[in-house]
């Protein structure tokens, strides 16, 4: 397993869908938990949130689906700090099925630091910034994601509305 392993679940009954594997929108969640577990570990928690009046917001994410995972199996959610600047943090996450070991999906997180008083990215506090940078400093033996900066595209499409799609 790739990342730093943030949360173990698993797949819950009404999350399958009518494939008889787990739906596309659970996966978003499972991964989200997994966000806010690893948010958990800097700081980042609903006590930091009433107390400083911040919080931090999605505001780009991009799954890939790998393998399907069915009812009842067990799953490993890793993440990888990509990089960070003063207000935002570009992040990795890969799920594992927890038995087999195979790369179940992926997703990839834009998150910003936000201000909920004044409805503003605001800079990270000095604390969880020190907080990311520890829990950063070991990414880097981790490979840059296949799956991360990806775009979707045909490579020869039979239709396109972009006029150089050829």
């Amino acid at each position: 397993m790739q990342g730093v392993e943030v949360m173990r679940g698993q797949v819950l009954p009404e999350w399958i869908d009518i494939n008889d594997h787990m739906n596309v929108a659970y996966y978003l969640l499972a991964f989200d938990q997994a966000v806010d577990v690893l948010w958990g570990q800097f700081g980042l928690n609903e006590e930091y949130v009433r107390v400083h009046s911040s919080s931090t917001i999605a505001v780009e994410s991009h799954v890939t689906w790998q393998r399907e995972i069915l009812e009842g199996a067990q799953y490993v959610v890793t993440a990888q700090i990509l990089a960070f600047d003063d207000k935002r943090i570009h992040q990795f996450q890969r799920m594992y099925h927890a038995e087999e070991g195979f790369l179940a999906a992926t997703c990839e997180w834009m998150n910003l630091h936000f201000d909920t008083n004044i409805r503003r990215v605001a800079p990270w506090p000095d604390e969880i910034r020190a907080c990311i940078a520890k829990f950063a400093d070991n990414q880097g033996v981790h490979p840059w994601p296949d799956e991360a900066g990806r775009r979707m595209h045909i490579k020869q499409p039979l239709f396109s509305i972009k006029p150089d799609a050829s």
